[in-house]
């Protein structure tokens, strides 16, 4: 007889490279120091241009009289403070959004947890007479976590070829689905879609007021996610290994899903549905921390609030007279940018 070996078991997949934590604080304070110049730059340019100096002078003496300390204090700082909110919420969510389900295209809008959000918040509008903020983030809340349930349990069913294309198909079928019955609902009610227009823009105009509502849970879920990353690294090596580990994998998998959600659906009741902010500014940390979540995951926040609030000053300046609203700005730049990930990726045939 023959002597036969024994089975071989593959090996767990490595771990991801690590990032030092000299390069990494480097990068983390460079990219504090880029969010610093977007928000002076915020602050400081609109329709009404305030020169440095100014601002300076604005922030050092808060009491002070004028024009110009009128601006800063009741529509810029605000909306500043909140576009850094909101984008760094967006950031870290479409960062884990890609880490949990090993899906380089993942992101709150491209799935259609956005708009599952907005969804529920045009239902409340409509059904239940909610007005208030703190009102749509429960519902923009429940509309998410309703969402992101749905398109898992269609895109990891579907005969895509993948379960990162069926995902993604499922959340855009599901955006398009829901984005309809918006339309209809809203055109159909005169006084729902002209409290509705305001909120289903993705704005930040006038958007300050919102802040002390939106804030709490926000930080909450920021605070949540930044010690998530070293889990995240360990389930980047799979399942079995990263059980191997010690890690309770569905345990850590709901945990990160729930603070993902949370973050989207802050992010969404604050300012309305805002498309591939997640998406970019997570594949921009990657691009400089590499796959090490401990330093991505931070790096994240910061390219998302960057980019949000970068978004907004150049709907302000593209214009003579008026702006154009963040949300559209975020897709002149995101659309491009899925295109070439997807075909880099040889996730999509274009």
């Amino acid at each position: 007889m023959y002597a036969t070996s024994p089975p071989v078991t593959p090996a767990p997949s490595p771990p991801p490279a690590r990032t030092s934590s000299s390069r990494g604080t480097a990068l983390v304070l460079a990219a504090c120091a880029a969010l610093a110049v977007a928000v002076v730059a915020s602050i400081a340019l609109g329709a009404r241009d305030i020169s440095p100096p100014e601002v300076v002078r604005i922030l050092l003496h808060p009491d002070g009289t004028g024009y110009n300390s009128h601006v800063l204090w009741t529509e810029r700082i605000p909306r500043t403070l909140l576009g850094l909110t909101v984008g760094a919420a967006l950031g870290a969510s479409g960062l884990m959004m890609q880490a949990l389900t090993m899906n380089p295209l993942a992101d709150p809008g491209i799935l259609g947890i956005e708009q599952g959000a907005a969804m529920f918040v045009v239902l409340g509008i409509l059904f239940l007479d909610i007005t208030g903020v703190t009102g749509y983030f429960w519902l923009a809340l429940a509309g998410a976590a309703f969402t992101s349930t749905l398109v898992c349990l269609i895109g990891t069913r579907t005969n895509a070829g993948s379960s990162t294309l069926g995902l993604v198909l499922a959340g855009v079928a599901l955006a398009a689905v829901m984005s309809s019955l918006i339309t209809l609902l809203v055109v159909r009610d005169e006084a729902v879609y002209a409290h509705l227009r305001f909120w289903s823009m993705g704005q930040l105009t006038g958007r300050g007021a919102v802040l002390d509502d939106i804030l709490p849970f926000a930080v909450a879920g920021l605070l949540l996610a930044l010690p998530f990353g070293r889990t995240l690294n360990v389930l980047s090596m799979g399942e079995d290994a990263a059980r191997g580990l010690g890690v309770r994998v569905e345990r850590s998998q709901l945990l990160g899903a729930a603070v993902a959600v949370l973050l989207c659906a802050a992010a969404t009741a604050a300012v309305g549905p805002v498309a591939f902010v997640g998406l970019v500014a997570a594949h921009c940390a990657r691009m400089l921390a590499g796959a090490d979540h401990r330093w991505s995951l931070p790096l994240s926040m910061a390219c998302g609030a960057i980019l949000l609030i970068g978004a907004d000053i150049a709907g302000r300046l593209v214009l003579d007279h008026g702006e154009i609203q963040v949300g559209v700005m975020t897709a002149v730049v995101g659309t491009p940018f899925f295109v070439w990930l997807a075909r880099r990726r040889n996730l999509v045939r274009v």
